[in-house]
């Protein structure tokens, strides 16, 4: 019997719930169907976390993509296919690989991230395109390209030192109307490796509390900067992403486990922490910088 796993007609960083909700009953070992016929957008959080899925399921996965052309074509521009033929057995309509090297708004395609040499591809790749994006569209400082280099390094040597699985990161711009009415730049790092709290667990030493969830576990990463590493600096990098974000007004959100730590900057209204999500595997990690506006 396969389990059809319907994925909703917007999906982002929220309402890729609908997607978790669905899968956590399903054991890994038993088909699913993922279908995404009817979805018409898609953020890069969106895409790269409906790569974990295909990563996280025991029994290949069947996929069925958008049935709107521009939004096929989009996914397959994004890198999506590419990377979705390894881990999901497709079905439907698979847009033909174009050569558009002209106008996107892709700033990075889906990525595969696995050792700290993909780590170093993906900021060679993506830094003179940054400057143009950060200064020209979001009227950031120069100086913020080597900045948000550095956070887009940070948060991919996380699957490195961490995940113990591959996963996949992607960079986009878009005008993001629902909630801001501003351009926005979203980099999504995710992946279905063993997540925070296992991470941590693995930590020499490390004394056990009675209250250790998913939660406490993020808690510890993303506020308080522990790391299962005792090396001097270790657990520094998503403090560095924190200060980035904080910087210029964005947002940062990881989820792992069955729990969602949130940097929630005043322009949203999302909550800081969740519990008792839907269980899912690995680290999905989302950080939002907005167009800043400039008075004239």
């Amino acid at each position: 019997m396969t389990t059809v796993i319907t994925v909703p007609p917007s999906l982002d960083d929220e309402t890729f719930e609908q997607v978790f909700d669905q899968l956590a009953p399903v054991p890994a070992d038993e088909k699913v169907l993922i279908d995404a016929r009817h979805t018409r957008w898609s953020s890069p959080f969106g895409l790269t976390a409906l790569l974990t899925v295909g990563q996280s399921r025991e029994v290949r996965a069947d996929f069925t993509g958008p049935e709107a052309e521009d939004t096929a074509s989009y996914w397959q521009r994004a890198g999506f296919y590419r990377h979705a033929e390894e881990l999901f057995e497709l079905h439907g309509h698979v847009p033909r690989a174009r050569n558009l090297s002209g106008e996107s708004n892709v700033l990075l395609e889906i990525t595969p991230v696995e050792k700290s040499d993909d780590v170093h591809g993906v900021v060679e790749r993506i830094q003179t395109k940054a400057q143009v994006i950060l200064v020209n569209e979001l009227n950031l400082d120069a100086q913020t390209t080597m900045r948000f280099a550095m956070t887009l390094s940070e948060a991919c040597q996380n699957i490195v030192e961490h995940a113990e699985a591959r996963g996949w990161v992607a960079v986009q711009t878009y005008t993001w109307r629902q909630r801001l009415g501003r351009r926005v730049v979203v980099i999504a790092v995710c992946d279905a490796g063993i997540g925070f709290r296992r991470s941590l667990e693995m930590a020499q030493g490390r004394k056990r509390i009675d209250r250790w969830d998913d939660g406490v576990a993020l808690e510890d990463a993303v506020v308080r900067g522990v790391s299962r590493f005792h090396d001097p600096g270790r657990g520094q990098g998503l403090a560095g992403v924190q200060r980035f974000v904080a910087k210029w007004d964005g947002k940062l959100s990881i989820r792992s486990g069955t729990a969602r730590i949130a940097i929630v900057p005043p322009w949203d209204t999302d909550t800081p922490l969740l519990r008792h999500l839907p269980p899912f595997p690995g680290a999905q990690l989302q950080i939002t910088i907005p167009e800043r506006v400039v008075s004239r």
